[in-house]
């Protein structure tokens, strides 16, 4: 263990002093730039002290940060999620979040190998697989955390939909327009849907076009319902079609869709109610009905 370490350490040195010497003959633009702004006025929340080393050890920390949580969540698929799961967190945030993960997770880990190893004599090499294997699944629970909430959420919304569709329909055809009717159910309603029209309506008031707006939500909803209600509620904003046959139509087709996934659903949880049928039920009765009758035999025998 004592030597895993030591050549750890020689070789984080080693590599600090070539990515060292390198910045020295080739000095960031950073570097380059930084000593003759320090003493600007409104620069003096600026470092007043730096150090080559520093400077080389953030930027590869930084790199590296960057670097594993690419190669654990791809940068693209995070935004989308976070856009999608309603988060106001930034993709900096969640990489900061994502990385307290792994540390929690290495933390725990080397603990469990430290344990491991004074207990049973684990073996160094397997205490460091544990350490990183801990860090590794930090990082891929907080990417799983973040699914869940985009799933939790679209649930929501799925489920608020109909509603939501029917209210609309009712505000249009009290003669409302349909920026108005989305104003007023945002007013009466609240939960994820009710939010994106929220946006939807700060997209309107910052200078876009009702159509633009909905388009905009059907590209950022992952909902298929949503999607496609605000697509249709585009088109239909477009070429003037009447909003309440498309409103209605489109209440009806989620609440189908809704019972169509019960069906699905209640089908694949048949198959799980069998399980304690057929582990925990069945086994009982066969033991009933079976034990009474070998213990008879084994008296009738004579056999102990």
């Amino acid at each position: 263990m004592t030597g895993a370490l030591l050549g750890a350490a020689f070789g984080a040195g080693l590599y600090l002093v070539v990515t060292g010497y390198r910045s020295v003959r080739k000095p960031s633009l950073e570097s380059r730039v930084l000593p003759y702004l320090r003493d600007l006025p409104g620069n003096s929340h600026t470092r007043t002290t730096s150090s080559e080393l520093s400077i080389v050890i953030s930027a590869r920390l930084r790199s590296l940060k960057e670097s594993i949580g690419e190669s654990v969540s791809g940068s693209a698929g995070v935004k989308r999620r976070l856009v999608r799961s309603g988060a106001t967190a930034t993709l900096a945030e969640f990489r900061t979040q994502q990385w307290q993960y792994g540390i929690v997770g290495f933390i725990v880990a080397s603990a469990a190998g430290m344990l491991l190893w004074a207990t049973m004599g684990l073996a160094p090499i397997g205490v460091l697989g544990l350490c990183l294997s801990g860090f590794i699944g930090g990082l891929y629970l907080a990417d799983m955390r973040l699914t869940s909430a985009v799933n939790a959420y679209e649930a929501h919304m799925a489920l608020e939909f109909p509603v939501i569709a029917d209210l609309l329909a009712l505000s249009v055809a009290a003669g409302e327009s349909p920026l108005a009717a989305v104003e007023r159910v945002v007013e009466a309603s609240e939960g994820p849907l009710s939010r994106e029209l929220a946006r939807l309506i700060a997209d309107v008031r910052s200078g876009g076009t009702t159509a633009d707006a909905f388009e905009s939500l059907s590209q950022r909803v992952g909902v298929g319902s949503v999607s496609r209600f605000a697509a249709t509620m585009a088109v239909a904003i477009e070429r003037g079609t009447p909003l309440i046959a498309v409103l209605h139509a489109q209440a009806e087709d989620a609440r189908e869709a809704s019972r169509r996934t019960l069906i699905e659903t209640a089908g694949r949880r048949e198959i799980l109610m069998l399980m304690p049928v057929v582990f925990l039920v069945l086994p009982v009765v066969i033991v009933f009905a079976f034990y009474p009758g070998m213990i008879a035999l084994s008296f009738v025998s004579g056999t102990p």
